[in-house]
């Protein structure tokens, strides 16, 4: 993808244990398709998958976040890799940028506060976090199986 109008969002987050590959996954296009993918394996749970199409304003909204967070500006070799407790990737494309993270899951701020990047790292959590939010709002508010009355 060249150009300054091209975005890509990517997030994982997962791990292989007891119950197989389980994993959370979210990847956002610049033409608005948002898709959204959830495996869990425990109690037999199969994969939840759902993909809607966002409008411009929702695409614009998730780059303001990202470019207000300055995630740009980080640098993921301190972080803690990924271990067998799981791992989490973030791939941006934005403003003629390609950004790529990976590192271990991150369990609480505690984490982040133990890590040897801890201001780079609290960047990258909270921007995680509100990115999640406003995924599972959109599927959520577009899946909605019984509306309210």
């Amino acid at each position: 993808m060249a150009g300054g109008d091209d975005f890509y969002l990517r997030y994982y987050v997962g791990h292989k244990g007891k119950f197989g590959h389980e994993y959370m996954e979210f990847e956002l296009r610049s033409n608005g398709r948002l898709r959204y993918a959830n495996n869990s394996n425990y109690k037999n749970d199969s994969l939840i998958e759902k993909e809607v199409t966002v409008s411009k304003a929702v695409v614009e909204e998730f780059k303001r976040i990202i470019e207000a967070s300055e995630v740009a500006n980080e640098d993921d070799g301190k972080w803690p890799e990924s271990d067998r407790i799981g791992q989490q990737e973030l791939e941006l494309i934005m403003n003629d940028k390609h950004i790529s993270f990976n590192c271990a899951k991150i369990g609480s701020l505690l984490d982040v506060q133990d890590s040897d990047d801890p201001e780079g790292l609290r960047v990258f959590y909270y921007l995680v976090q509100d990115l999640k939010c406003m995924v599972f709002s959109l599927i959520t508010l577009h899946f909605k199986i019984k509306p309210i009355p």
